[in-house]
């Protein structure tokens, strides 16, 4: 089966009990024929996106496996690692633990909005300079934590941003890193 990035074309298939496979339901949607779809419209990265989705499709859902934008990590589906953490209408979330259709009408920033490979943003290079990543997978929610610190109430002492970015675990350990990345950002 090819993925050619539409999510009409997204089919994700269940194992049939009977030895064989069957198509399921769009890939990060949830199984059950009763729940209808419902229509839900936001602007991501400045492109307006309409979508038909289960009402109980989180935010990162709908990002990931509905807009393609894989950026935004999958990390505990709790809201406890920050790897998911976009921003809507200019303030971080933790976009596992909300749903989308809660968003219908809003404004939302994934990594991938942030820069480009050719025009980083200050925060993106700032980690780059600073070798604030190890693994990487908590990187985009790390610096889209950092990103949204700069826009909120935060002491200057590297405790007070540890603090502020308390809801972003890395399990490499690169909070030193991370903290001068933000640091450095904030100074300049």
């Amino acid at each position: 089966m090819t993925l050619d990035h539409r999510a009409d074309d997204a089919v994700a298939f269940a194992h049939d009990p009977a030895g064989g496979a069957q198509p399921d339901t769009p890939a990060g949607q949830h199984q059950d024929a009763a729940v209808s779809m419902m229509p839900v419209a936001f602007t991501v990265n400045g492109t307006a996106c309409e979508l038909n989705l289960d009402p109980r499709t989180t935010l990162l859902e709908a990002l990931r496996d509905h807009l393609f934008l894989t950026g935004t990590k999958k990390g505990c589906d709790h809201g406890q690692c920050g790897a998911c953490t976009v921003h809507v209408e200019g303030r971080r979330i933790n976009s596992c633990l909300s749903l989308a259709a809660v968003h219908d009408g809003d404004t939302i920033t994934t990594i991938e909005g942030l820069g480009t490979p050719d025009a980083l943003h200050p925060m993106q290079q700032a980690f780059v300079d600073h070798d604030g990543y190890q693994c990487g997978y908590c990187t985009s929610g790390q610096i889209m934590s950092g990103v949204a610190l700069m826009k909120e109430p935060c002491g200057a002492a590297d405790a007070d941003v540890k603090e502020a970015m308390s809801g972003n675990i890395c399990r490499c350990g690169a909070y030193t890193n991370i903290v001068a990345a933000i640091q450095h950002v904030r100074k300049a």
